[in-house]
């Protein structure tokens, strides 16, 4: 079984677009904040300092509209590392049905923070996620 990251998030009127839908670019920004929200609590302050993590690719499926007042829950772990690439998983669902509503696989590519240059994924760094 895989060891996820979770956070909560609640729908707001802000979230929403012009079908009173949960507006596509704002998943999108909760894919991101999740990753984030992962690395900088798992990972020493010495491995963020030096590295950067970019997008490479995002795969978005979208299986349920949100709503307001929806609190959804986040999921991500990753699924793979190789070389410079990562492959994070994020998967949103429904608090009251459980159901699925989401589910994505971002590719991120490590970088050096100085050099922006792509570095592999040391041993060090794969055991923060797990």
């Amino acid at each position: 079984m895989v060891k996820t990251f979770d956070k909560i998030i609640k729908v707001t009127q802000e979230d929403l677009d012009d079908l009173n839908h949960v507006n596509n670019v704002r998943y999108v920004q909760w894919i991101q904040d999740i990753a984030k929200e992962h690395w900088q609590e798992k990972a020493s302050k010495e491995i963020i300092e030096k590295s950067i993590w970019v997008v490479k690719s995002h795969f978005i499926e979208y299986k349920k509209a949100a709503v307001i007042n929806d609190i959804i829950t986040v999921k991500t772990y990753i699924k793979s590392s190789k070389g410079a690439l990562s492959i994070r998983i994020v998967e949103m669902f429904d608090n009251k049905s459980n159901e699925l509503l989401l589910k994505s696989k971002t590719e991120w590519v490590l970088l050096d923070a100085i050099t922006y240059k792509p570095i592999r994924i040391s041993e060090e760094i794969i055991a923060v996620f797990k």
